[in-house]
Parts: C-alpha cells; structure tokens; sequence
C-alpha cells in the first residue's frame, strides 16, 4: 500500500496536469502553441536551470559525470538507431531524431522531480540542458540535411548552464533579488511543459498505427536499456544518478521531433504517431518504472 501511495504522488500530477492541457485543448479554449513554446525555451526553462543550480548545489565533478553520461546515452540512441534504420531501409532524416531525441523536458523533468526531489530535478537538469542543447542543434541538421551552428548560440538555456555552474560551483553567492526572480519564472517551467504536452497530444493525430506502435516501442525499450547500460555498466551510477539517468533516457519521442518534422516536411503524420503512441506506452509503464529505479 505505500509503495502505491508512493508511485500515486509520482505519477498522478504529471497524469492530471497533462490530462488539463488535453482537455483545454478538446474543450477549444485558445492556447497559443508558439507563444508557450518560446516562453519557456527563451525565460522558463534558462531560469529553472539557473535557479535549480544555483540552489541545489552540484559539484564539477558531479555535473561532469551526468553530461558524460547523457552524451553516453544519445551516441547509444544514435549508433543503435542508425544502425537499425539502415537495415530497415527508412529514412533517418524521418525516423532518427525521434529516435534519439526523448522527451526529457515536458515528461523526464516533472517525474525525476517527484520522484526524487529538488537534487533528482538538479540532476535531472543537466540530462536535460545536454539533449536539449543537441536536440536543437543536431536534430534540426538531421531533419534539414544542413548544420546551423548559429541555432546554438541563440540558445539561452547554455548561457545558463555556464554561468549557473560557475557560480554554484565556486559557491558565489547569489543576490537575493536574483534568486527569487529565477525561482519564480523558472517554478513556471514545469507545468508549462505538460500542459503544452497534453496540448500537443491532443492535436496530434496517428498515422500508420502499426509501425507507429513499432517505432514507439524500439524508443522506449532501447531508452530503459541504454539508460540501463550507461548508468550500471560505463558509469557505475547508483542511487539518484542511476534513477535519473535511467528515467529520462526511457522517455518517449519529444513532441519537438514533430514541430521539426512539419517544418521539414519530413513525413509529419509518420512521427506524430510516434509522438502520441510512444507518449501513451509510457504513460502507462511510467509507475513499473518508477518502482524499479527508486
């Protein structure tokens, strides 16, 4: 029963505020997609990274060693998936973000937080700050043939990664005016996310649902097991490390892969029902894994 009670206070919140955006959206109330999409990309996301390290302290070390693992975990997806959409004869610039890219913000975040607390949110946020800083830099490149190298230094969440470190890091002490006001715009970043999540979902409509299904099940199975192998065999992770790494690298195809694949046009519909049937399998493995990672 308390382990129950346990997984409930996990999973419920990001069940129910992602459940409001679906319902908002249903319901047609106004919601606008590119405002919200902006707001916390280029205000809420930098100050929740800002604000987290620079309250919760991490060390260089420990830092270090999540950005070796989270890169660890995206050359796994990488290779892995190139590997296997090659011997299928599909198209990477379709199938392989999706592959690689997981939904580490709207989803990973939320649960790594209730789940583990404000030290599993900190951790969690460099995973995040790594695949998100190659999520729009090399999954653009994929989708568009061609590599932009100025998308990433119009990306405020490196900014502050860097100086956030840097200050948490040597322990600068931080001006309370500042503190208070990343605190506060950054509190926004995570029910933003799943709202725009259940938004996203709600909008989006399958395609081909057997490879969907498929394609859904090959990201969320080579996810825990890359997780899986990176944290207990490259790294040696346990405890928060190890839950957290695991967890974000199980989590199902960013909601970005289909702005990217509409943009590109690069078949659309193929990865929105990837998006929606990878996003509702882990809705429902979310608690199995949760129990087995803490």
């Amino acid at each position: 029963m308390e382990l129950i009670s346990g997984l409930a206070a996990v999973v419920a919140p990001v069940f129910l505020i992602a459940a409001a955006g679906f319902i908002w959206e249903k319901r047609g109330y106004p919601f606008d997609q590119g405002l919200v999409t902006n707001l916390m990309t280029l205000v809420a996301a930098p100050c929740l990274v800002f604000s987290t390290f620079t309250t919760t302290r991490i060390s260089f070390a420990e830092a270090g060693l999540m950005v070796q693992a989270t890169l660890a975990c995206l050359g796994l997806f990488a290779l892995v998936a190139f590997i296997g959409l090659k011997l299928a004869g599909m198209p990477l610039r379709v199938y392989l973000p999706s592959l690689v890219f997981p939904n580490i913000g709207n989803l990973g975040l939320p649960v790594c937080l209730f789940a583990f607390g404000d030290r599993g949110l900190a951790l969690a946020t460099v995973f995040f700050a790594v695949t998100t800083i190659g999520q729009f830099t090399l999954g653009p490149a994929v989708a568009s043939g061609r590599f932009q190298l100025g998308a990433m230094a119009r990306t405020p969440l490196i900014y502050a990664v860097v100086v956030a470190l840097l200050l948490g890091g040597y322990e600068v002490p931080i001006p309370r005016w500042i503190a208070n006001t990343t605190s506060l715009a950054g509190g926004m970043a995570v029910p933003l996310m799943l709202i725009a999540l259940g938004v996203a979902l709600a909008k989006l409509k399958a395609a081909n649902l057997g490879r969907s299904v498929a394609m859904a099940v090959a990201r969320l199975g080579m996810g825990v097991a890359g997780g899986w192998v990176v944290a207990t065999f490259l790294f040696n992770l346990d405890g928060i490390q190890r839950g957290v790494v695991i967890i974000e690298s199980a989590m199902p195809v960013a909601v970005f892969n289909y702005l990217f694949a509409v943009m590109y046009d690069n078949q659309p519909e193929e990865v929105a029902g990837m998006v929606l049937t990878s996003t509702a399998l882990a809705l429902v493995g979310l608690p199995f894994l949760v129990a087995f990672v803490t």
